[in-house]
């Protein structure tokens, strides 16, 4: 008889010739053959293909865990007083903000660039762009917040414990307190909740261009900014890579006019014809590519927690290989001269806040083509309704006199408080008011914030209040009198942030500078970079 064991207190009888099938115990009858075994090539092909599935599984644990492994992480905000915990793995529907700084920190692989007194630690951000997502996927928004904006600076706790902040700054500057903090001034002037951050410096530029190929620019002119930047061109269509990519997107004379906005529209042309590469080659959909190109960007990245993850990774690029190249709008934050330093600006309003409410709102920027009209209805002898009323309500056709104004517009005191959060926001419901008669009507300054917009009027003043709300259509519901106001105060909450019609978001004219799509032209090239 065969050998017997105990095996957690069952008998194991499967070698025993004479017992029948596995735990019955019965004889091994006639009716009982012996299994057949598979056909050798059978057997062959399921080795094969298992151990395909096992090393596939280990080779894409390994692949992961190198890539984030790769990456460090931060804060996403380091506001004092704000959470700097991430909002989790990006999702795959829902809007979603990431925030990409490129730093000129000198510190490690970036020594070349200069002197560790130049810029030390996580250094000043060279580029900042905000990318939104839209929630279905159909548009995104990249937009360029200038390196030498003043914006008021938040309260930020960096790394050793010390808080920077004031109440005007360069923008650029706040990354010196680490990218969270840059997120925090963001979130500010803009209203958002930014969701992720990248953190990028020279050396991560340079491989992600090599590891691309090259990126076609296209200039007008010979272009030589020696000893500058050290980018030196030829007229027409080029490719690009490594060191002359980073020269490309970081000279600041070779283009425009030279200063950091045209810098900017070069930085855009540059980001659009490489979006343009990714996309026809398919990268954002073969994960061999998409990960090969992680693999290069992921050493020299800083991201925050929520974002160092593959599945994020991968998630962010599904969502955008989905996305049509015309429906990628390149903005610059509208912005004008900084009042008493020529060098330096400031947010342009009211444009800059209807374009951040359209940004919080959702509203594409680059709408799909209007459909081709119709013909209009052929035209009868019978008037219309609308013409009716017109000549039924005409003092002139009826006899009757105009009703004079139960007051005079000009003389009706108004003060019009801002409470969104938004800087400027006051400045075009006050020419509205003007424009309309109310000409004395004052800013009364910043106030806490508040949801909801109200118009408060004192004693006998109910007339002048309903018609400041119908002129900015109002809700009967956001007047209240208050005996204690004298005329009328209007106070903008933040669910009015957008245009002079409350509830409607108005998208500033000529907002998109370019899209992701070919536009055929090439980059002016400053005179004084000519070659000499």
């Amino acid at each position: 008889m065969g050998s017997r064991r105990v095996d957690h207190g069952m008998e194991d009888i499967s070698s025993d010739p004479g017992s029948g099938p596995l735990g019955t115990g019965e004889p091994a009858g006639r009716h009982y053959k012996a299994a057949k075994k598979a056909p050798l090539w059978l057997r062959i092909v399921a080795l094969t293909l298992t151990t395909a599935l096992v090393l596939g599984v280990g080779t894409a644990g390994l692949l992961f865990f190198r890539l984030q492994s790769n990456v460090s992480t931060a804060k996403l905000n380091v506001g004092v007083g704000k959470s700097g915990a991430s909002q989790g793995p990006a999702e795959q529907t829902g809007s979603l903000q990431i925030l990409i700084i490129g730093t000129d920190t000198r510190d490690g692989a970036n020594s070349e660039y200069g002197t560790a007194e130049e810029s030390t630690g996580e250094g000043n951000a060279d580029v900042m762009l905000l990318m939104d997502i839209s929630s279905d996927n159909s548009h995104v928004s990249v937009t360029s917040f200038p390196r030498d904006l003043i914006v008021p600076i938040p309260d930020c706790e960096t790394p050793d414990g010390i808080v920077y902040g004031s109440a005007a700054g360069q923008l650029n500057a706040t990354l010196q307190a680490g990218p969270g903090c840059t997120v925090a001034a963001i979130n500010d002037i803009t209203g958002l909740t930014i969701d992720h951050f990248m953190l990028a410096d020279f050396t991560a530029v340079k491989e992600l261009s090599t590891a691309l190929g090259g990126v076609e620019v296209c200039i007008d002119h010979d272009l030589n900014d020696n000893p500058g930047s050290g980018l030196i061109l030829p007229a027409g269509k080029s490719w690009i890579s490594g060191e002359q990519a980073l020269q490309f997107l970081r000279t600041r004379h070779s283009f425009g006019d030279a200063s950091d906005l045209a810098r900017i529209q070069a930085q855009q042309y540059f980001l659009g014809s490489m979006i343009r590469k990714i996309k026809d080659e398919g990268t954002l959909t073969n994960l061999p590519k998409l990960y090969n190109l992680a693999d290069v960007v992921t050493k020299n990245l800083t991201i925050d927690e929520g974002l160092a993850n593959i599945p994020s990774m991968v998630g962010i690029a599904t969502r955008l290989a989905k996305i049509d190249l015309s429906q990628v709008a390149f903005v610059t934050a509208p912005n004008t001269q900084y009042v008493g330093n020529d060098s330096k600006v400031q947010l342009l309003e009211p444009d800059a806040g209807q374009f951040f409410a359209a940004l919080r709102n959702g509203t594409s920027l680059t709408p799909e083509p209007t459909p081709a009209a119709t013909e209009p209805p052929a035209t009868t002898d019978t008037p219309s309704t609308e013409a009716g009323a017109t000549e039924a309500t005409d003092p002139a056709a009826t006899g009757s006199e105009t009703t004079p104004p139960a007051y005079e517009k000009g003389i009706q005191p108004i003060s019009v408080a801002n409470a969104s959060t938004l800087a400027g926001r006051t400045t075009e419901i006050i020419q509205a008011l003007a424009a309309d008669g109310f000409a004395s009507t004052w800013p009364a300054g910043d106030l806490a914030v508040q949801p909801e917009t109200k118009l408060m009027y004192g004693t006998n003043m109910a007339d002048v209040a309903q018609d400041v709300a119908a002129l900015f259509k109002l809700p009967a519901t956001a007047l209240v009198e208050d005996p204690s106001i004298t005329g009328v105060q209007l106070v903008v909450g933040t669910d009015w942030v957008s245009g002079t019609d409350y509830g409607t978001v108005v998208v500033p004219e000529n907002i998109v500078q370019s899209t992701a799509e070919h536009n055929g032209q090439c980059l002016t090239v400053n005179p004084d970079m000519y070659p000499r």
